[in-house]
């Protein structure tokens, strides 16, 4: 997310105050105002890039559909197009990310309810879900704001505070419209080959989703739940409690690689997010161990990446990043909040002869690839 930030910063920086070339007489002095010293630009760097990839194995928690052979598919691959901004200014950081997330017919749109299923039980052939998804992140870096270097100590080369805001839409039966906004501390670590670490202690607040199944008279006057906040929502709004979160990610250049390889690059996120009570918040849950609608900590990360720098390696350094082929490994747990060991109906189901198994919907783990293009 921040490569380049400080190799780039700085240059910025040293070459804003580089004094004049060349000597000058005590006349030229006398008849000469000396130049005012160049203002800094608002924004040190600029960095606006297209990506699509490819995800064969997306899930959605609560979406499968039953092969012939009786087990359980979860997953559906997925067209991802996504826009990416990343600045540096003065102070800190801007970063900003909308994807769309294109899926197969096995997590319908709308009507469906469930693949080849609409909300009646009746057969339905579905497109689809198409999800938007949008999250930035800023920070104020504090050796920024205090005009000094007490936050560089060995690896640690900054501490900034942090705030952003994740927030999406589907058109799925569930129709969910997640609005979360997250506020901590950002420490930022040097690796080697001009790459960085950073982690994030956050606090975490999804204020507001929405929950078609919460729905009050979903199937008609009172039916199935007769009791507007107690027993349903009356416009199928939910809203969670505060939590902690976790947020850290990195870069590096594989710098050892001999010159004439020097084009591939490793990078990855990983972050956790607490317990942020009922997966029906603010109804009350019910039920223990694999029937509980509890939420569980969230875990979602892309371990590694694995980017190839296409451009350098055709145009030369010149170029270096502005297109990238890239292969990465994404592994999601608890999807959302939802406890891939519990939430019935959702992440698992109970068959007639009390046995309690897995949708397979609410971890995603897959391989997936990708192209960026920086413009």
């Amino acid at each position: 997310m921040f490569s380049l930030r400080r190799t780039l910063a700085a240059a910025a920086l040293s070459l804003a105050t580089l004094a004049p070339a060349g000597f000058a007489s005590a006349a030229d002095l006398a008849v000469k105002a000396p130049k005012p010293a160049p203002e800094l630009p608002f924004f040190l760097l600029v960095d606006n890039r297209v990506t699509f990839s490819w995800m064969p194995k997306g899930t959605d928690p609560g979406v499968f559909s039953i092969r012939p052979d009786g087990s359980i598919n979860g997953t559906t691959a997925k067209q991802v197009y996504s826009f990416t901004h990343f600045d540096i200014w003065t102070y800190g950081t801007n970063f900003f990310t909308i994807s769309m997330f294109k899926s197969g017919q096995n997590d319908p749109a709308s009507p469906c309810s469930n693949a080849g299923v609409l909300i009646t039980g009746a057969p339905g052939d579905c497109a689809g879900a198409t999800e938007i998804y949008g999250l930035f992140r800023s920070t104020f870096g504090f050796n920024q704001i205090f005009n000094t270097k007490a936050f560089n100590v060995g690896p640690l080369t900054n501490v900034s505070f942090e705030v952003g805001m994740d927030a999406n839409s589907e058109n799925n039966f569930l129709a969910p419209a997640k609005r979360q906004v997250v506020a901590g501390l950002q420490f930022e670590f040097a690796l080697p080959y001009k790459g960085y670490f950073n982690v994030s202690p956050l606090a975490s607040w999804e204020f507001s989703n929405h929950n078609a199944f919460n729905q009050c008279g979903l199937f008609g006057p009172g039916i199935p739940y007769p009791a507007p906040g107690a027993t349903c929502l009356s416009d199928g709004n939910t809203s969670f409690n505060p939590t902690w979160a976790v947020e850290t990610n990195y870069y590096m250049d594989l710098g050892f690689l001999p010159e004439n390889l020097q084009f591939f690059s490793i990078s990855g996120r990983a972050a956790w997010y607490g317990k942020k009570g009922d997966q029906n918040n603010p109804l009350v849950g019910f039920g223990t161990g694999p029937f509980s609608t509890g939420t569980a900590v969230e875990f979602n990360s892309e371990p590694i990446r694995l980017t190839f720098d296409a451009s350098k390696a055709v145009w030369g350094p010149k170029y270096t990043h502005f297109v990238d082929l890239w292969v990465a490994y994404r592994y999601w747990q608890n999807k959302f909040g939802l406890d891939h060991n519990a939430a019935p109906g959702v992440c698992t189901l109970t068959n007639a002869a009390g046995v309690t198994f897995s949708t397979n919907s609410c971890t995603e783990s897959t391989v997936y690839g990708g192209i960026t293009v920086k413009f």
